[in-house]
């Protein structure tokens, strides 16, 4: 089997997808992405397609090896997502070869399904809880939310307040067993991160996330002795090596890799295995779209330290399009009592309307961030 052609397409809302096409017919998809930076990634892909082309899809481990190292830089975001999307497509490929689910050919499932939970906000505390209520009313038993506006180094305590204001809210409205999880999005520096963590101590969080940036993960050894809270990081972090001192000086409770952001499946289940003999937990970070959240699944399967997946279904970027739109059978992904089931298809175990995929093409997106300010004029972390 050889690799005939590779194809990006720019989706909205906010997506790139891939395809890879091989001479036998067989297709595998995948999902290279950062969020912001979709035509850079997708640029890296071409570049990075030239060595694949002609090549047999199925040497996978040898592709990501060569694909990785064969650059004299390497590693980052733009890297790093582009080779997730490619590892996504060639275990696809390989899959539907075979005929079945790629977790079968990493050594089989630990489980048939896993929790997943949904995004929640709203500009007061009023529309917090009510985003809560609904989501639980729709069988989520976990939930997560921004926890911050902007805050400047030291800033003043009314802050703090709206952010207790909105947890307590939501605490409220879904009662005691129903999981919390506040991002702080790396917007919050040091020292106020010691304030707040401290603040939100009597909530009872599922977990914090981005405490602080993870370039500033030293914080975390103060931050770590001030609440008995888990702490969860790792979006952005891209490879086994950026994980490497954040397991090893114990830093973290739960790690976050983004399977479209850090390498793919090949490397994503090799970070997981690292955290495991940390004894740290994995929630694998997927505001995205349907391939990386199979892709994740597929992970999920084999991972026995995943306990959570994050997904995007009616998350506040999905204006235009929504997780399900570019998938065939959608019942694939239906949410049960808080879980989703492992896909079972052969390769990521979805089928894409690549009908739809090239209309929305034609539209494409140049979704970016917010660039935020402070009152003073100055950059705020976004």
């Amino acid at each position: 089997m050889k690799i005939t052609n590779i194809t990006t397409f720019i989706v909205p809302p906010r997506w790139c997808f891939l395809k890879i096409e091989t001479d036998e017919g067989i297709v595998g998809w995948g999902e290279p992405i950062v969020e912001g930076r979709a035509h850079s990634v997708a640029a890296a892909v071409e570049e990075l397609a030239d060595y694949l082309i002609g090549r047999d899809p199925r040497n996978i481990e040898d592709h990501w090896t060569v694909l990785y190292r064969g650059g004299f830089y390497r590693g980052g975001a733009i890297h790093m997502s582009a080779l997730a999307g490619i590892d996504q497509a060639l275990w696809d490929i390989k899959g539907r070869a075979l005929g079945q689910p790629v977790h079968q050919l990493l050594g089989g499932a630990v489980r048939d399904s896993i929790r997943v939970y949904s995004w929640i906000g709203g500009d007061r505390p009023a529309d917090t809880a009510a985003a809560a209520k609904s989501a639980v009313a729709r069988g989520f038993t976990a939930v997560k939310m921004n926890g911050t506006e902007e805050l400047q180094f030291i800033d003043s305590f009314d802050k703090i307040e709206l952010t207790l204001a909105n947890v307590q809210a939501v605490r409220e409205a879904v009662g005691p067993n129903v999981g919390i999880g506040v991002d702080f999005h790396g917007r919050v520096h040091k020292p106020m991160a010691k304030a707040l963590i401290k603040e939100l101590e009597p909530y009872k969080l599922m977990f914090i996330e981005e405490p602080v940036l993870s370039e500033n993960a030293e914080a975390l050894r103060e931050i770590a002795h001030i609440t008995a809270t888990p702490i969860a990081l790792g979006e952005r972090l891209y490879s086994r090596w950026d994980f490497k001192r954040i397991l090893s000086e114990g830093y973290v409770d739960i790690i976050q890799p983004d399977v479209s952001h850090a390498g793919g499946i090949t490397e994503t289940r090799k970070i997981a295995a690292m955290a495991e003999a940390y004894d740290v937990a994995v929630a694998l970070h997927c505001p995205l779209g349907p391939i990386a959240l199979a892709a994740c699944l597929q992970v999920d399967a084999g991972a026995y330290n995943a306990f959570i997946q994050e997904q995007s279904l009616g998350i506040h970027y999905n204006e235009s399009n929504d997780l399900l739109d570019y998938i065939t059978d959608q019942s694939v992904f239906a949410y049960e009592d808080g879980y989703v089931k492992i896909p079972q298809g052969p390769g990521l175990g979805i089928e894409i309307n690549e009908e739809y995929v090239r209309q929305r093409a034609e539209i494409g997106h140049r979704w970016r961030n917010p660039v935020w300010r402070h009152k003073d004029g100055s950059f705020a972390e976004w």
